[in-house]
């Protein structure tokens, strides 16, 4: 399972550490990152992935959206099939 995970908020020291540390904690593997400073606001996108048959991708959504509440950050997490099924349309 692959999902594409979007944090956006105010730029402070180890956001990427965190919501690392979150997606280990879930078994999510991160494949590739982007992220930015724009002005004082961090920006990041982040492919994630696992290859667990069992991978919960509720709880996983919930638990990061959760984490960025607590550290003042919108974060977003949208399966990646999502997109696939973007470019059949």
């Amino acid at each position: 399972m692959k999902a594409v995970v979007t944090v956006v908020g105010k730029d402070t020291v180890g956001i990427l550490s965190k919501i690392s540390t979150v997606c280990a904690e879930n078994q999510m593997n991160v494949v590739e990152v982007s992220q930015s400073i724009l002005q004082d606001m961090f920006c990041m996108i982040m492919l994630v992935e696992t290859k667990g048959e069992n991978a919960n991708f509720a709880l996983f959504s919930d638990t990061i959206k959760k984490e960025g509440e607590k550290l003042g950050l919108v974060i977003h997490s949208m399966h990646a099939d999502v997109f696939d099924s973007m470019h059949h349309i």
